[in-house]
C-alpha cells in the first residue's frame, strides 16, 4: 500500500494537534468512536432539518437533533445515484469505475481492495455492520456483521449470519436493525474504540411503514410538488420515456397497497403487478392492524372511482398522496432508530467521544417531475443528506456550504482515526470543514450513472458547480445544462442558449478535466 508523503505528514500533524491524542502511543480509548446511521432512498426534502414544504408535515426530530448539536451539510451529493454503487463509493472513497461496483447487476463487490473498514479494524477499532449491505458479497473488515439478503423485507425479515446461515425474525426491519445494533454495542469490547454501521432498508420501495405509524399522517395535508405534472418539455425526450412516473408506473398492490381482492373487477390503469410480498409475510395479527388502516380507505377509493368521482388528474393526486404518506410514515421508524441510538450513547456516557453521522445512499423523488425513484443527476436524487455530530470538534448548528460527495466519507473516517489516507482514494477528508464550516472541499463534482436501462433511465455523466450543471447522454448524443440559480427545478435546458456560451465552454472544460483526473472510462 502506497501513501503520499504529504498524507503521512498531514496525519502526523493531526495526531500532534488533536486534543484527545497528543502522542502516537495514546490509548485506543482516546480515539473517537463512530456511529454511522445509513438509510436507503431518504430524500433531503423528507428531513425537517433541511427545511422545505414537508418539514412541518413530517418532522424528523432525532435526525434534526444531530444537525442541531453538530453540522448539516447543505450541498452533499452522491457519485452514482443507485443503492449498491453508493455503498461501494463510501467504503472505498473511489468513484464507481475505480472500485468496480458500477451498477446493481448482481456482480459482487471486490472485497480484496482497500476499504476504510479494513484499515480501521486493523488499527484497533472494533467494527460492525448491521442491516442492509446490498453488495452481493460478505462484508470484510468487520468483527461482526448481520445483514439483509439483497433488499431484504420490511416485515419479519431474514438476516444473513456470519456462519453462513439465515435466520428469520418476527418484527419490523428498522426496529430489528436497531435492536441488533444496540445489542452489539452492549456486548462489544469496552476497551476498544468502535465503528458501528447501522444501515436501514427504509424508506426504500415498497414504502411499508411500521404498524405503529400507520395513519399518523391521516389528518395532515401533504403538499404537492410544483412539478408533479411536469410535461418534460425543454429537455431531453428521454425523460418522458422513464418508467418511474407516479401516474403510469406505480403498481397498485406493490406500491399503493391496494390488493387485487380489494379492487375486484374494477379496471384501473396499471403498470406491472408485483403482488403483495410484505402483506404475505405478515402474521395474522400484523395483517389485522394493516387491514384496519388500509381496507376502509381502499374501499372508499374503489367506490368513488367506480362512481366516476375521480378524474385522471385526481387519480394522479390520489396516487401521490398515498405514496407520499406511506413514504413519510416509513421514515418515522428511521427517526425513531436514530433517537434510540442517541439515547444509548447518552445513557452509557459515550456521547462525548462518539461521532454520529446520519446519511442515505442517495436522494429520492417525492413527486418532483412526477416521479418516484432516483438515478438522474437532477438535484432531488443527486443530493443526499449528511448531518454529523462531534462534541468538541464541530460547532453546534453549523451549516457548511461546501460541496461534498460520498467518496469523501472514507478519507474522513481515516483522518478521524488518525490513519493515513491511501493515494488511490479519490475523495477528500472533511476534517477541515468540520473544524471550520466556512472551508470548501472542491469547486466541482463529477457524476456517473452506469445502469443499463433500469426504469428506462439512460446512462449519463456530468459535472456540477455551485451555480450550474452539465451532463451528457451518450445513447442520444445529447447535452443537458441548467442554471441552478434561475432554474432550481431544472426545467429548461440552456445548453444551446447563446447567452450561456461562456458557461457552456467553462463547464465542458471542467467536465473533461474531472474525467482525466479520475481516469474515467470512455462511453
Amino acid at each position: 500500500m502506497k501513501f503520499s508523503i504529504t498524507t503521512i505528514y498531514a496525519s502526523i500533524i493531526w495526531l500532534v494537534l488533536c486534543p484527545w491524542m497528543t502522542e502516537l502511543s495514546a490509548a485506543d480509548s482516546d480515539r473517537p468512536n463512530v456511529v454511522f446511521v445509513f438509510s436507503d432512498d431518504h430524500a433531503v426534502n423528507a428531513i425537517s432539518a433541511y427545511g422545505g414544504p414537508l418539514a412541518e408535515v413530517a418532522p424528523t426530530p432525532n435526525i434534526d437533533r444531530i444537525a442541531r448539536e453538530g453540522a448539516l451539510f447543505q450541498n452533499s451529493f452522491c457519485a452514482n445515484s443507485i443503492c449498491g454503487p453508493s455503498r461501494a463509493c463510501i467504503l472505498t472513497g473511489k468513484h464507481s469505475h475505480k472500485n468496480g461496483f458500477m451498477r446493481n447487476d448482481g456482480k459482487g463487490f471486490d472485497s480484496s481492495q482497500w476499504t476504510f473498514a479494513k484499515s480501521i479494524q486493523a488499527s484497533g477499532y472494533q467494527t460492525a455492520v448491521i442491516g442492509k449491505w446490498h453488495l452481493h458479497t460478505d462484508p470484510v473488515g468487520f468483527d461482526y456483521w448481520e445483514i439483509l439478503p439483497g433488499q431484504g423485507h420490511y416485515y419479519n425479515p431474514v438476516f444473513l449470519q456470519m456462519d453462513g446461515s439465515q435466520k428469520k425474525f418476527e418484527g419490523y426491519v428498522t426496529d430489528l436493525t436497531t435492536d441488533k445494533s444496540i445489542e452489539w454495542l452492549q456486548q462489544r469490547d469496552k476497551d476498544k474504540p468502535f465503528l458501528l454501521m447501522c444501515q436501514h432498508k427504509a424508506p426504500h420501495r415498497t414504502f411499508a411503514p411500521a404498524l405503529r405509524h400507520l395513519g399518523s399522517l391521516d389528518e395532515v395535508e401533504i403538499p404537492e410538488p410544483a412539478t408533479l405534472f411536469d410535461n418534460y418539455a425543454n429537455r431531453s425526450a428521454t425523460l418522458a420515456k422513464n418508467e418511474m412516473e407516479i401516474d403510469r408506473h406505480m403498481t397498485w398492490a406493490y406500491d399503493l397497497k391496494l390488493r387485487d381482492d380489494e379492487r375486484g373487477d374494477l379496471e384501473l390503469p396499471s403498470f406491472r403487478n408485483y403482488g403483495t410480498p410484505e402483506y404475505n409475510r405478515m402474521t395474522s395479527e400484523q395483517r389485522a392492524q394493516w387491514d384496519a388502516h388500509f381496507a376502509p380507505k381502499n374501499a372508499e377509493f374503489v367506490r368513488d372511482y367506480r362512481a366516476g368521482k375521480i378524474n385522471d388528474r385526481q387519480l394522479v393526486q390520489w396516487k401521490y398522496r398515498r405514496y407520499a404518506q406511506n413514504y413519510l410514515e416509513t421514515v418515522k421508524a428511521v427517526d425513531d432508530s436514530v433517537g434510540r441510538l442517541l439515547k444509548y450513547l447518552d445513557d452509557n456516557d459515550l456521547a462525548k467521544n462518539t461521532i454520529v453521522i446520519y446519511s442515505s445512499d442517495q436522494g429520492f423523488y417525492l413527486g418532483e417531475h412526477g416521479w418516484f425513484d432516483k438515478r438522474w443527476m437532477f438535484e432531488e436524487s443527486f443530493k443526499m443528506p449528511f448531518v454529523i455530530r462531534w462534541p468538541g470538534m464541530i460547532k453546534p448548528g453549523s451549516r457548511p456550504e461546501a460541496m461534498i460527495q460520498n467518496i469523501d466519507y472514507a478519507p474522513t473516517f481515516m483522518e478521524c482515526a488518525g490513519l493515513p489516507i491511501p493515494e488511490e482514494v479519490q475523495g477528500h477528508s472533511l476534517m477541515p470543514v468540520l473544524r471550520d464550516s466556512s472551508k470548501k472541499v472542491r469547486d466541482s463534482l463529477y457524476y456517473a450513472y452506469y445502469e443499463l436501462g433500469e426504469h428506462a433511465v439512460p446512462q449519463h455523466f456530468g459535472v456540477r458547480t455551485k451555480d450550474h450543471k452539465l451532463f451528457y447522454l451518450p445513447a442520444t448524443d445529447e447535452w443537458q445544462m441548467f442554471d441552478l440559480n434561475k432554474d432550481p427545478s431544472e426545467l429548461v435546458n440552456v445548453y444551446h442558449n447563446p447567452e450561456y456560451s461562456a458557461v457552456r465552454t467553462q463547464l465542458s472544460q471542467e467536465y473533461e478535466r474531472l474525467r482525466r483526473k479520475f481516469d474515467a472510462p470512455n462511453y
